[in-house]
This record gives C-alpha cells, sequence and structure tokens, in this order.
C-alpha cells in the first residue's frame, strides 16, 4: 500500500505536467496567443529598439533597451518575455506567468511598473490568458537581460522616456 500512494502521487505529477505540455504545443492556442500578444502590442515595450524606430525582430520580446520614468517611482525596461531561462521567463512556471500578466505581481513578490497594463489582462478568459502563456513559451528564446528597475534616486543606464503627469488643476 505505501508503494502505490508514491506511484499514484508521480502519475498523477506526469499527467498534470503532459497536460499542460500538452495545452502549451497545442497549435490552435499558440496561434490565439500570438493574436493576443499582437493586438495588445506587447512587442512595443519588450522588443529591443522598437521605441527608437528599429524594432530588433531577431529579439523579438526579448527586453527593452528603453525605459520609462515615471516620477517618484523610477525607471522602467519591458523585461525579456522569452523562454530564456537566464534572462526571460524560462525559470518561471506557467501559474507564474499568468500571475505576473493577471495581478501585477512576479514570482519574487515584486509588483510590476505601473506602465504594465496588468488590470486589463485580469479580464481575460482563463483560455486566452494560457493561450499567451503558450505563445509566450514558443517564441525563441533571446538571451538580453533589460536594464532595471532603477528606482527614482538611481541612474539608469539606458535611454529613458519620461512620463510627465498633467499638471493639477
Amino acid at each position: 500500500m505505501t508503494h502505490r500512494i508514491p506511484f499514484a502521487a508521480c502519475a498523477a505529477l506526469a499527467l498534470a505536467a503532459s497536460a499542460s505540455t500538452a495545452i502549451a504545443a497545442d497549435p490552435a492556442a499558440i496561434a490565439r496567443g500570438k493574436y493576443l500578444v499582437t493586438i495588445a502590442s506587447c512587442h512595443d515595450c519588450h522588443t529591443p529598439g522598437y521605441f527608437l524606430g528599429k524594432p530588433d525582430m531577431a529579439r523579438y520580446l526579448g527586453g527593452s533597451d528603453v525605459g520609462f520614468e515615471l516620477p517618484g517611482l523610477g525607471v522602467f525596461h519591458g523585461p525579456n518575455l522569452t523562454p530564456d531561462k537566464e534572462t526571460g521567463l524560462g525559470n518561471w512556471t506557467d501559474a507564474q506567468v499568468l500571475a505576473a500578466l493577471q495581478t501585477g505581481v512576479r514570482p519574487d513578490g515584486r509588483v510590476l511598473a505601473p506602465i504594465m497594463p496588468w488590470r486589463a489582462f485580469a479580464s481575460l478568459t482563463k483560455q486566452d490568458a494560457a493561450a499567451i502563456v503558450a505563445f509566450l513559451r514558443s517564441v525563441p528564446p533571446v538571451s538580453h537581460k533589460a536594464p532595471g528597475p532603477f528606482g527614482p534616486s538611481e541612474t539608469p543606464t539606458s535611454f529613458v522616456m519620461k512620463v510627465v503627469p498633467p499638471a493639477a488643476k
């Protein structure tokens, strides 16, 4: 009896892993995820060169070299969304990617920059959110660490766009 419990647990884990892999490898889910990532313009903030007028599509979604300065908060760069294990999402679980996408919280507990529209992504259906993750898992890994983040008193090491709020009335 004691051997059946570990075997059952392993079988359940293997089944869950294969189901997750099957969903991630589903061409229809990947196509849907690509469509959603494209219409959401994720490449704007997450592809090097995009804000400089020359997106480097060889490093598609590999993290921006241009940062957004948010007064009082610091400078934030769109990070690498590719499955690279060193500089991207390769070591994040699907659940962790979903949590960041829909709650604005990274696996390390850090809250994403306010410019990241996670509140809009929070209303995605489970299928659409999973499709985005499947697509992100399918893009080629890019080894590129985006700079930062930089706190309000730190000096960024890259080009920065300053977001200036309107004057108070």
